[in-house]
């Protein structure tokens, strides 16, 4: 069996931000592939400048709070909150706070991520 990610098969939110942490600029990183699934840990800093995506996708807020812009509806999130983005939809993070950290999960893509 191909292991996505070799001798790690538990992440916590710490763990996931030192990783992504340890990079340069990017505010993602991609964490996990297999089967048509990859999850990610996102920390935009200042603003979310993501467009439409391939596939669906959730996001789970780890830390923070703001406003979430999901096609016409536009949310407050907290910790522990999640949302739905259905593919080619505009979305984005607005008006967050400086913690704010999320898992991304992307799914629904004939052809996997």
């Amino acid at each position: 069996m191909n292991d996505p990610f070799p001798g790690k098969h538990h992440m916590s939110p710490q763990w996931a931000l030192e990783q992504l942490s340890s990079q340069t600029e990017d505010r993602f990183l991609s964490l996990f592939k297999q089967n048509g699934v990859e999850i990610e840990i996102y920390q935009p800093v200042g603003h979310d400048p993501q467009q439409p995506h391939w596939c669906d996708e959730v996001y789970v807020v780890i830390s923070g709070t703001g406003q979430f812009r999901n096609g016409d509806e536009r949310n407050p999130f907290k910790p522990g909150d999640l949302m739905f983005v259905p593919a080619g939809v505009e979305h984005r993070f607005e008006d967050f706070s400086d913690d704010f950290a999320t898992w991304v999960v992307f799914f629904g893509s004939p052809d996997g991520p």
